[in-house]
C-alpha cells in the first residue's frame, strides 16, 4: 500500500496548486478583459466568435507558461512571480497587437474572424514562447 500512503500525502499539494492556479487563471481574465478596449464578456454572450477566439487565445497564451511553471516550480510563490510575468507577456502582446492593428476594435466588436484568430494566435504564440523560456 505505499502507493495510497504517497496519493493521501499528495493530496493537499495537488489542491494547493490546482487552487492557486485556477486563480491565477481568473486574475489573468479579470485583468486582461481590463486592458482590452472592447468587452468581451459581453461581446461573447451576444455570440460574437472573434471575441471569443481573442480570448481563449490570450487565456492559453497565459496558461502554457502557467503550466509550465506549475510543473517545474519549487514553491506556490515561484508559480505566483512566473504567473505575473506570462499575464505582463500578455498585456505586451495584447498592446502590440492594436499597434500593428490599429482596427483590431471595430474587427473584434464587428465579429470579424480573421481579427479574433489573429490576436488569439498571437496570444498563444507568444505563451508558448515564454513557456518554453521557463524550462532554460
Amino acid at each position: 500500500m505505499p502507493e495510497l500512503e504517497w496519493l493521501v500525502a499528495a493530496v493537499p499539494n495537488f489542491a494547493r496548486y490546482i487552487v492557486v492556479g485556477f486563480g491565477l487563471a481568473g486574475v489573468f481574465l479579470a485583468v486582461y478583459a481590463q486592458i482590452t478596449p472592447w468587452r468581451e464578456y459581453a461581446l461573447i454572450r451576444a455570440g460574437n466568435s472573434a471575441a471569443a477566439i481573442a480570448l481563449v487565445g490570450a487565456l492559453l497564451g497565459f496558461s502554457l507558461p502557467l503550466a509550465q511553471t506549475i510543473a517545474h516550480s519549487i514553491s506556490l510563490l515561484d508559480v505566483v512571480i512566473w504567473a505575473l510575468v506570462a499575464l505582463f507577456v500578455q498585456v505586451l502582446v495584447h498592446i502590440g497587437m492594436r499597434i500593428l492593428l490599429p482596427q483590431l476594435k471595430a474587427a473584434i466588436e464587428a465579429d470579424r474572424m480573421a481579427a479574433g484568430i489573429t490576436a488569439g494566435g498571437f496570444a498563444t504564440c507568444f505563451g508558448l514562447i515564454n513557456a518554453a523560456c521557463l524550462t532554460t
